[in-house]
């Protein structure tokens, strides 16, 4: 399919994560499937101010599409963020965090707290596309709290001002990520603006996908943290919204080769002190379901050296099943 006018994979996108979805992550879900991946989110005033941690958590991962994803609340900062971003990484496209529900992105007046002053976001999206060449998406939520939701408006707003397509989260900003998301209301999105809707949120598997598709009419559909230690659910959702027959998840063995993959990934991306460090909660990910591994679990929150993944890796493919 053709989205931001470039053809993609599969109509799958997995959700931008900070602390999860590093350069090494995405790489694995793009070799496994995933049809678009967008970076942890980044400081607009962090980028201005050269600060260097932020600029490597930009860098673009091979195999589909990838865009950088910003945040902020001055439409100036965020232009300008914009071009170092894509300067830095040379991503596909940009996408501006609108929806981050957490206290100390929402209470400075970024993330979600946008969907409290509609025009304000798109003077930032008009900014924004006004300083780069590469298209320009947004990641929302359905509103502030349930007495408002505005998602409609705000994406009216944010196309009128030249964003191309919009991510919606199912939830407000108050629920977090409690409750149900509703699909309903992002099906209302999908109805009122001609670009297209990224569905998020509750897609956790082939099924639900299939029933998100059905409420939202949304083009692609977004995976966040279902997709921990299962890059492997990209594929199977394909293969369901395209009618296919779903593929069997791979043995033990298998996924573990996948994640000491990721490792290594890892420790050419950030060193050993980082890597190591990342891999204690994405091997515990990978171990998701299997049985009697509470044991190898314990050891890998006490990983601090290569070797011992390396290691872990060798006893759990001979202990584990």
């Amino acid at each position: 399919m053709i989205f931001l006018g470039r053809e993609i994979t599969a109509p799958t996108v997995l959700a931008p994560m900070a602390g999860v979805t590093d350069y090494a992550y995405r790489s694995i879900c793009a070799e496994l499937g995933v049809g678009v991946t967008v970076t942890e989110m980044v400081s607009s005033r962090a980028l201005v101010y050269q600060d260097k941690k932020s600029k490597s958590l930009l860098r673009k991962n091979p195999g589909c599409l990838c865009g950088a994803q910003i945040f902020g609340n001055d439409p100036e900062m965020m232009a300008r963020a914009a071009v170092l971003a894509v300067e830095y990484s040379g991503c596909d496209h940009i996408d501006i965090n609108m929806g981050c529900p957490m206290p100390k992105i929402a209470n400075n007046g970024d993330g979600s707290a946008l969907m409290k002053d509609i025009p304000l976001a798109g003077r930032i999206v008009k900014a924004v596309c006004d300083a780069v060449t590469v298209p320009v998406t947004v990641k929302t939520r359905l509103g502030w709290d349930k007495g408002s939701i505005h998602v409609v408006d705000m994406a009216k707003e944010l196309e009128a001002n030249g964003a191309q397509a919009i991510a919606v989260h199912g939830r407000t900003k108050t629920m977090l990520y409690s409750g149900i998301a509703d699909w309903d209301e992002i099906g209302k999105v999908t109805k009122a603006v001609s670009i297209p809707v990224i569905a998020n949120g509750d897609i956790t598997d082939a099924s639900s996908a299939l029933r998100c598709r059905d409420h939202s009419g949304a083009s692609l559909f977004m995976v966040g943290r279902a997709a921990f230690g299962d890059p492997w659910i990209f594929a199977q959702i394909n293969a369901a919204l395209a009618g296919l027959p779903l593929p069997e998840r791979p043995p033990l063995e298998e996924r573990l080769c996948v994640a000491e993959k990721q490792f290594l990934y890892s420790l050419e991306d950030k060193g050993e002190h980082i890597a190591c460090l990342e891999a204690r909660k994405h091997l515990a990910w990978y171990l998701r379901g299997v049985a009697h591994s509470n044991f190898y679990k314990d050891k890998i929150s006490h990983i601090a050296s290569p070797e011992e993944v390396y290691r872990l890796i060798k006893d759990m493919k001979r202990d584990l099943r």
